[in-house]
């Protein structure tokens, strides 16, 4: 059965979402602070804030948002392209590309579009004889075609023939593309495939499409963490991108918390 969200519950979902990231949660409890302020509780308030502001150091700090990316990468590292088995068909995951939309002319490419990239490489080694992209779009946002759609034409681009990509445009979320995906699979019988996204996000993803049966290679790409020979002060400074880049883990971790509380996920093969 396909998972069909009202366009409401997943803006709400995205809402919640939102507040709870590092930054999110900051703010709530540096405003908790001010307000127990004004309620003349001078400790609490300090200390909300003190907390607040902590909260928000310590995940925009480029030495710890390194380190927990890292722990979800670590165990997805690169593998060449001639290690890969091969299989029944190549899956890309969206949330890599945005559309045509004014005042665009083409679609707009994202840090994460290093899968879609990815995936045409691996198409182009002949670990498979078909591309699955799969990404639709916000339901709040029908000015925008389903990012399928971008994925195809950047595919194209890359030299992958349109009659061998398949086009999955319906999923938002990653259960979303798991679940339509397999619709696409079982139609032609396809068998094993390469799953293609980032190696942050691809620990959920692997749960997820493993719990719908799936047989998945992961084929990890757009690793964000590299090895530095050396360190300098700038790493305990916090920064905007470290802050994101921290935030995009911290949001991988409560969606396979959430996604294991709910029966979404079977855990990884070792």
């Amino acid at each position: 059965m396909a998972l069909k969200l009202p366009g409401e519950s997943m803006l709400l979902t995205k809402v919640l979402t939102a507040l709870a990231m590092p930054l999110g949660i900051g703010v709530i409890l540096i405003l908790g602070g001010l307000f127990a302020l004004l309620g003349r509780w001078p400790v609490a308030g300090g200390g909300l804030i003190s907390a607040g502001l902590l909260w928000v150091w310590l995940w925009a700090t480029p030495a710890f948002s390194d380190w927990v990316r890292g722990s979800l990468e670590r165990d997805y590292p690169p593998v060449a392209l001639a290690s890969l088995p091969n299989a029944d068909a190549i899956v890309v995951l969206g949330g890599a590309i945005a559309g045509v939309v004014s005042p665009r002319l083409f679609p707009d490419l994202s840090d994460a579009a290093d899968r879609v990239w990815h995936a045409a490489r691996v198409y182009h080694a002949g670990k498979a004889p078909l591309l699955v992209v799969s990404g639709g779009r916000l339901p709040w946002r029908d000015e925008e075609a389903p990012e399928a759609l971008a994925m195809l034409a950047f595919l194209e681009d890359l030299g992958v023939p349109r009659d061998r990509v398949l086009l999955e445009s319906r999923s938002g979320t990653t259960r979303g593309n798991a679940l339509e995906t397999r619709k696409l699979l079982q139609q032609r019988g396809i068998g094993r495939v390469l799953l293609v996204t980032s190696a942050l996000h691809m620990r959920r993803a692997v749960a997820a499409f493993r719990a719908m049966g799936i047989d998945v290679v992961p084929v990890a790409t757009d690793h964000e963490v590299v090895v530095r020979a050396s360190t300098t002060p700038l790493e305990y400074i916090p920064d905007a991108g470290a802050l994101a880049g921290g935030s995009r883990a911290f949001k991988e971790y409560l969606g396979f918390l959430v996604y294991w509380l709910r029966g979404w996920s079977l855990p990884r093969e070792r």
